[in-house]
């Protein structure tokens, strides 16, 4: 097989690819939803029943680093005009959606939300917002609100953060139940909301949201080999300082990293 011929194929099969793609596939959901406030904010006014909610800003596959110990890619962060910071989490596995998975982008946004030498009373009101395909809860509930409260009393401790988790399987004649019906559809002549089927549409059947989409996908591609690769270099590294036979630099040269990050990868060993 030609070199064209193996492009054209790879072309065919995101072709394929696409048709299947719904909403509850998360780099397709990211996607219609960059740079799209409507699309945001009809969700979050239907989960978090705030009708009014106005949302200012949207960002997609947002990279929250933390240098010494594990980062995250939230893929949606929302801001609405009260300043509370919404994230959405799209996930098809129960695995991705734990928890404690939950705590940690709560925890990672609280650690990014304040300048140095603000006052912690200046944190913006957080939600971390699951959609899962399945009910990983498992209480049968369309919806599942995770707060603090103070034992015994039973008051809410009111904190400020909110976890919530959505029920993917939740079908029913009312809005929560009539959006996750939109988000499981690979059809959008078949959804109920006009503002999700129009963003889809445009990616599925428009000549120019589909070719952003291949793009799309084939950026996705070389980013996993990337990070396959950058991984490697890491494990290297690790290994290397391990041994302890090796001065930084040494390490740095062998495995094609920068002296800088080597040093962190040993401050992160030590921790």
């Amino acid at each position: 097989m030609t070199v064209s011929e193996q492009i054209e194929q790879r072309h065919q099969e995101d072709l394929q690819r696409l048709r299947g793609f719904r909403l509850l596939d998360d780099d397709f959901l990211t996607k219609c939803f960059e740079g799209s406030t409507e699309c945001i904010q009809l969700v979050l006014q239907i989960v978090l029943e705030i009708p009014d909610l106005e949302i200012v800003d949207v960002r997609t596959q947002v990279f929250v680093e933390n240098l010494l110990k594990r980062s995250v890619r939230l893929d949606i962060l929302a801001t609405d005009s009260a300043g509370k910071k919404i994230n959405v989490e799209i996930q098809r596995t129960d695995r991705g959606a734990g928890r404690k998975r939950a705590r940690y982008n709560s925890s990672m946004m609280d650690a990014n939300l304040l300048q140095k030498g603000e006052d912690f009373d200046a944190l913006p009101e957080t939600y971390v917002v699951f959609i899962t395909e399945h009910d990983v809860i498992g209480e049968g509930q369309p919806l599942y609100q995770i707060e603090r409260y103070i034992t015994g009393s039973g008051k809410k401790f009111d904190d400020g953060s909110h976890i919530l988790y959505v029920n993917g399987e939740y079908r029913a004649e009312t809005p929560l139940g009539k959006l996750m019906h939109d988000f499981s559809c690979t059809d959008p002549a078949n959804m109920y909301y006009d503002e999700l089927a129009e963003r889809v549409r445009f990616f599925k059947e428009d000549k120019e949201g589909i070719a952003i989409m291949c793009k799309a996908m084939e950026d996705m591609r070389n980013e996993s080999l990337q990070e396959g690769k950058k991984e490697e270099k890491r494990l290297t590294v690790l290994r290397m300082l391990e041994i302890g036979k090796y001065a930084l630099e040494e390490i740095a040269e062998i495995a094609g990293l920068p002296l800088d990050e080597v040093k962190k990868l040993q401050a992160g060993q030590g921790a």
